[in-house]
Parts: C-alpha cells; sequence; structure tokens
C-alpha cells in the first residue's frame, strides 16, 4: 500500500506543476452576493453558459446541464458525454434533496478477470488505463435527460446552444489545457490528435482557437433528437467499434450494453455534522459516505477552539480520514451487487468506537477497517484511482440548488475518442483483483456493475434547515478530504466558502500523509511529525467549486488553484483576492 500511495502522490505533484519555471501569485476568484442565480466551475466559458440559461428563464438544473456540455468542450480532458455524473438537486419548494448515479457501468461481458493480462497476470493500473477495457458504458446524457424530465423548464434543444457554439466556432485554449496535453496527452488516439495538436504533433499554443465541428454535429443531433443519437445508431456503434478494436486492451462491449444503460435515482445519504445536515450521493460513490465518517468520528473534538492553524487539528484530520478512508476500501461497491452496511458504518456506536481511537497527541499504529454491524466477512484492497473530473454548482432565483460532480477519470480518459468526444477510464477505478485471501473484494469487476467512485457532490443545511453550503471538488480520491476540509472550515472556523476551498490540504487515505506545498499545511508539517504522523510535502492536485448562502443571499467561490469562477446572474465576476502560493494547476 505504500509504494501505491507514494505513486498517486508523485501524480498529483505531476499534475499540479503548472509547467513553467516562474509561477505567478494565485488569484481567488469570487462574486458579490447575489439575490439572484449563481453558477459556480472550472471555467469561466462553461460558467457563463449556463449564465445564459438562467438568464433565458431555466431553473437550476437547465443550467448545471448547460454548464456540463460546454464543460465537455472547453475542458475535455476532465468531463464530457463520454462519462458518468452524479447529481445531486435541492429543492426549493418542497425541502426535498433528490440525487441520480451516472456512473459508468462495466460490460455484460466484464468479469473478475477483466484486467488481467494473457499471461493470467493482473494489469498494472497505469496498463490497464489506456484503450478499450478501462471504458465503461457513459452514462452522463441519461443523468441530464432524467433530470430535465423532473425538473427543467426551457426545451432540451435549447441547453445544447452555449455549447454548441463554442465547440463549432471555436474557444481560446487556456493554459490548463495545454497543460493538460502537455503532460497527459501522449495516449490519445488519432482523432483527438487532430483537433488538439498542431501537425508536428505539438499541443497548440495557449489563446490558440480551437475547433472541434464533430462534437458540434454530435450535440446537434443529442439536441435535435434527444439522448438516444448517443446510445443507439450510428455513435453507439462507433463508441463500441472504437473499444473493442483498440490496440491497446481491446474490449468486449456490445451496442446492446450501450443502448441498455440507464441512470438510477438513488436515496441521498444525509447526516449530522453539530447542527448541520450533510446530504450527498450514496454508493456506488464512496464520497457521501467518507466525507460524514470523517466528520463524525471529529465531532467530539473542539475544533473550532483548536483554529485553522493547529497542527493538533490537522492530525486529527489526518487520523480521522485514514480511519474513514479504510473503511470505504474495504466495504464500498455499487449496492444492486454487493452488500454495503451504510447503517452499521454510520451507527453511532460504532462512529464512537472509531472516533476514540483517535488521540490528540499520538497517532494510530496500524490503521485497519473495523467491523460495523451487519458487516460481511471482507477483505481490504487498497484503491488505485487517477486524479481527474470537474465539479460545478448552480442556484436559480427560486432557491432550487444543483450539485453535480462529473468524470472521464483521469486526463483524457482511456484516449479514445467518438464523434469529437473523449471516452472514460472509469472501469480502472474498480479493485483489479477481485479476491483477497479467500474473500471476493466489494469493488470487484463484475458486467454491468458500476465501479466505485470518490465524487462527493455535497448539499450542507444550516440550523435553520435552508441550504447553507453547496460544494464538490475533483481530483481522484482527494475529493473527499477537499469537501471534509471545507465543511469543517465553513461551520467550526466560520471561514467563508472561498477562504475555506483555498485552504491548503493535509490529504491521509492512507499511513502516509500530504501537505499541500504552499501552504499553512507545509508550515505545519515537522510540529505534525511530532505528533507521530509520516508526512510528506507535496504539490496536490486540487479543484473545488461551491457556493454558499448568507444573509440570504448567495455567494460563489471557486478554487484559486484552477481557472475556475463563480458568476452572478448578472456576469458579474470579481476578482479580489492574491494568494501567496504558487498555482497549482492540475490537469484532471
Amino acid at each position: 500500500m505504500k509504494k501505491l500511495f507514494v505513486a498517486a502522490a508523485i501524480l498529483l505533484s505531476t499534475m499540479a506543476a503548472s509547467g513553467s519555471a516562474r509561477q505567478p501569485a494565485r488569484i481567488a476568484k469570487v462574486v458579490q452576493p447575489a439575490a439572484t442565480g449563481m453558477v459556480s466551475a472550472a471555467d469561466p466559458r462553461a460558467a457563463a453558459a449556463g449564465v445564459e440559461i438562467l438568464n433565458a428563464g431555466g431553473s437550476a438544473t437547465d443550467a448545471a446541464i448547460a454548464t456540463m456540455l460546454a464543460l465537455n468542450v472547453v475542458e475535455p480532458q476532465s468531463s464530457g458525454v463520454g462519462g458518468g455524473t452524479f447529481f445531486v438537486r435541492h429543492d426549493a419548494i418542497s425541502g426535498k434533496i433528490n440525487t441520480i448515479d451516472g456512473r459508468e457501468a462495466a460490460p455484460m461481458a466484464a468479469d473478475g478477470k477483466w484486467f488481467y493480462d494473457a499471461n493470467g497476470k493482473p494489469l498494472p493500473h497505469n496498463a490497464a488505463v489506456p484503450g478499450g477495457r478501462s471504458v465503461g458504458v457513459p452514462g452522463q446524457l441519461r443523468v441530464m435527460a432524467l433530470a430535465h424530465a423532473q425538473s427543467g423548464k426551457l426545451p432540451w434543444a435549447r441547453l445544447f446552444q452555449p455549447a454548441i457554439r463554442l465547440a463549432r466556432d471555436g474557444f481560446k485554449a487556456s493554459p490548463r489545457l495545454v497543460n493538460a496535453l502537455t503532460q497527459f496527452g501522449a495516449h490519445m488516439d488519432a482523432g483527438s490528435r487532430a483537433i488538439f495538436l498542431d501537425a508536428a504533433g505539438k499541443p497548440w499554443p495557449v489563446g490558440t482557437v480551437v475547433r472541434n465541428p464533430k462534437q458540434a454535429e454530435l450535440f446537434g443531433r443529442i439536441a435535435r433528437l434527444g439522448p438516444q443519437a448517443f446510445y443507439t445508431g450510428g455513435t453507439a456503434q462507433r463508441l463500441v467499434a472504437a473499444v473493442n478494436n483498440a490496440q491497446r486492451n481491446p474490449s468486449k462491449m456490445s451496442v446492446a450494453d450501450v443502448a441498455a444503460y440507464r441512470a438510477k435515482p438513488r436515496a441521498p445519504l444525509c447526516g449530522t455534522y453539530r447542527v448541520y445536515r450533510i446530504c450527498g450521493m450514496g454508493p456506488p460513490s464512496s464520497g457521501g459516505f467518507t466525507v460524514l465518517m470523517i466528520l463524525k468520528q471529529l465531532e467530539r473534538f473542539d475544533m473550532a477552539k483548536l483554529g485553522k492553524d493547529s497542527p493538533v487539528a490537522w492530525h486529527l484530520f489526518a487520523e480521522s480520514s485514514r480511519l474513514a478512508y479504510a473503511d470505504r476500501d474495504m466495504y464500498v461497491g455499487d449496492p444492486d451487487f454487493v452488500t454495503v452496511p451504510l447503517a452499521g458504518l454510520l451507527d453511532r456506536n460504532y462512529i464512537a468506537s472509531r472516533s476514540a481511537l483517535i488521540s490528540p497527541d499520538k497517532s494510530i499504529a496500524d490503521v485497519a477497517p473495523g467491523t460495523p454491524p451487519g458487516a460481511p466477512p471482507r477483505k481490504r484492497v487498497p484503491a488505485s484511482e487517477t486524479p481527474g473530473t470537474t465539479d460545478l454548482v448552480v442556484t436559480d432565483k427560486a432557491g432550487n440548488v444543483v450539485e453535480v460532480t462529473t468524470t472521464i477519470e483521469g486526463p483524457w480518459g482511456s484516449g479514445l475518442s467518438v464523434d469529437g468526444i473523449m471516452l472514460n477510464n472509469e472501469l480502472t477505478d474498480f479493485d483489479i483483483v477481485p479476491d483477497k485471501d479467500g474473500y471476493l473484494v466489494a469493488n470487484r469487476v463484475q458486467g454491468g456493475k458500476r465501479p466505485r467512485s470518490s465524487m462527493a457532490p455535497t448539499i450542507v443545511y444550516g440550523p435553520d434547515g435552508k441550504v447553507r453550503l453547496a460544494i464538490g471538488a475533483a481530483g481522484g480520491s482527494t475529493i473527499i478530504a477537499q469537501v471534509a476540509k471545507a465543511i469543517i472550515a465553513v461551520v467550526d472556523w466560520k471561514m467563508s466558502a472561498q477562504d475555506a476551498i483555498g485552504l491548503g490540504l493535509v490529504y491521509a487515505p492512507g499511513p502516509m500523509a500530504v501537505a499541500e506545498s504552499g501552504t499553512q499545511a507545509e508550515a505545519m508539517a515537522p510540529q505534525m511529525r511530532a505528533l507521530g504522523e509520516k508526512i510528506m510535502v507535496s504539490p496536490l492536485g486540487l479543484k473545488a467549486n461551491a457556493i454558499e448562502r448568507i444573509g440570504g443571499k448567495w455567494v460563489g467561490a471557486a478554487d484559486p488553484r484552477s481557472e475556475g469562477v463563480a458568476m452572478s446572474q448578472d456576469g458579474k465576476v470579481t476578482a479580489i483576492t492574491r494568494m501567496g502560493m504558487a498555482p497549482n494547476r492540475p490537469s484532471e
């Protein structure tokens, strides 16, 4: 596990590099409080697409769909209709929250040896990513269609117009896009290279206008005909051919697999932290559960008194993270295929027993999963996830709130493309080896199954029952720690959502923790080592978005490490704070 964790930390560090020797200060981007709608997204052009739809009379759901589609155009390395989505929505009238699972699914032909080589040996994670076998049946469009049917206002086709314009007329390549191409574009197929690379095979310079006419055509067909234009017919056939005929790791996907895919309404996973109600996604997301567990295990400590600059507070956070990640690795998988003992994991007595392992002045010698009530016999397999993904938050003037995390997994996904869009490598979120010590692994590969995810779109309700904060993040398994950290910062340390997102992270999914370089976390690392922490200092590929409610008005936040913005319905974006840290531009 130590080797796996160090490798992941090295990847995160690589992803965080900006590609320049001298790095400017970060700029924190926030908006003034607004009584109308708002969008926070990882790219200003995507946020503008959402605002356009709000101003056309669209709902938060409509704007979220338009934002997702625009992100597919301008941030294709991170997400798109070739990937999957978790969708969380608060209804302003009923006060209810609904969640939709659009996680990608394994082909029905997949089995426990899906990622084994011809010699019967499991593939290393990095070798399993490129090519066809890592591609799951995409789910994003099915989520969009179901969400639109439930809470959309504008016609379906109208939501595609901003993205079609961007793909057809072109958009300027951002530094982050070029960085993603430079670092991770080597495994892209010929179709993608023709769009994003010049004749010499080099990424277009920053500011170059990039056009994607095939993507514009695809979006036009889906706008006219609905999601069936993707899941059946020529596009579905080309998708299946691309993955089955891939030079590396060919798949066994069928057109029936693609046609049969459906988004699934899931029960939201809700719990409390102090006097706040926290709601998010249940399995196959591990994000909602793990965030809740981190928070609940810390509830007995006075985090407010310790404060954000306390090494003890961050040591407690790291210890609680380790315990929660251990349980998540052991027990969480697709609930349609395996028993996930959520009630036992969040049982008050079980949480108390896990919290009792945490000490303010020393570290746990050996972090192991617990045995919650109702848990089946299992063995833990440390997770392998490629940092990636994107997040967005939308509110409308009626008070509806939508929080979405969406992904194609790692940068540029599998490297394969169809009709101008990238295909995911989501199936490498499964545990490659299906059993350990005679026990079946919860997150093993099975036909039709959805892999476990760290995505954690979350809505936080205040003591008055109203939405206080909506937040999500990108960056593989760091997503969980980012969201939990931000909630503690807002609830206990009374920070704004913007400052909470920008706060440096201590990330501890296993024995070794990472203190984010260039932040207060790095300065505290020596004191944390004195408490027994094993901790290294490194950049982290982080990216988060949020909207909070203060004094009856919405205030947006976007990660200063990214190119993201929060934009109110009148289009106002204000850059007001320069942070004295090197930029951390992840290419996920």
